[in-house]
């Protein structure tokens, strides 16, 4: 990794610099700063729901290795922090490979450099929107077996894809190559169920729009369940992120209202 992203005082924001902000990382330019600054200034909470989908991240992929998976793949993987994929996987499944795809160069020039000397991970640059560039990709191909169960993540990516039916789509083709064993794991952005006051809600919204190519919707439980038609379920289901096996050590900001933590999450299992 090398440290402090350049100023970058003409590079636009991107979704996966701003989150590395809000999560306390170095790799930001002036204008992922000052969007992040933005989004918090009008919901002072939003850097505590970026940790809590990280620790969903987390407990997700030791999930995943513990049932067998040695293979992730990681769509919109953002810019690498603490507690990559590779990094757990990897203290569980010594020989877990995984991919990171990410739509941002600089999060994918960042993951190239992290993982420098490690044949088993790599990182790509493509879109979801066009799932089989991702899914014909070389270094896809020579990283993933497809005839071998995959971890497919897609963690905090779907509620930057704002058209439904692209959204689900793009799921459902990421999905068709995968054999009997493999995982989907989701975490989406929504407001269903906060009782915060969420009048600067179209305003954040627009911070995006505006300064990001990536602009975000927030979907229901129901939405983000209907990404699952035709996989079993993990236990307990889809809910909250705190609410997703819970471990020592995880943030706590939502343990106890978890409908405030702004995020929905599942994992599957394909049959």
């Amino acid at each position: 990794m090398s440290g402090v992203a350049h100023d970058g005082n003409n590079k636009p924001a991107t979704a996966a610099r701003i989150y590395d902000f809000h999560l306390g990382g170095t790799h930001n330019f002036a204008a992922d700063r000052a969007a992040a600054q933005a989004i918090t200034q009008m919901f002072p909470f939003v850097p505590l729901l970026a940790r809590t989908n990280r620790a969903f991240l987390g407990r997700a992929v030791r999930h995943l290795a513990s049932q067998g998976i040695t293979q992730f793949l990681d769509v919109g993987s953002g810019i690498p922090t603490e507690g990559n994929v590779h990094e757990i996987a990897q203290e569980i499944v010594p020989e877990a490979r995984v991919v990171y795809v990410d739509i941002d160069p600089v999060a994918v020039s960042e993951s190239l450099d992290l993982l420098a000397g490690n044949d088993n991970a790599t990182a790509i640059r493509a879109d979801l929107r066009d799932p089989q560039s991702i899914l014909d990709h070389p270094q896809v191909r020579k990283i993933i077996d497809f005839d071998q169960p995959v971890g497919l993540l897609m963690v905090a990516v779907l509620h930057f894809v704002s058209e439904d039916d692209l959204a689900s789509r793009a799921v459902r083709e990421l999905l068709t190559p995968l054999p009997p064993g493999s995982y989907l794991a989701i975490s989406h952005g929504s407001a269903e169920g906060m009782q915060r006051d969420l009048a600067n809600l179209d305003n954040a919204q627009d911070v995006y729009k505006r300064d990001t190519a990536t602009p975000f919707v927030l979907r229901t439980k129901a939405q983000v369940a209907s990404y699952f038609d035709g996989l079993d379920l993990v236990e307990p289901g889809v809910v909250w992120l705190p609410e997703w096996r819970p471990a020592p050590g995880d943030p706590q900001d939502f343990a106890d209202r978890p409908t405030e933590s702004g995020g929905i999450c599942a994992v599957g299992k394909v049959r």
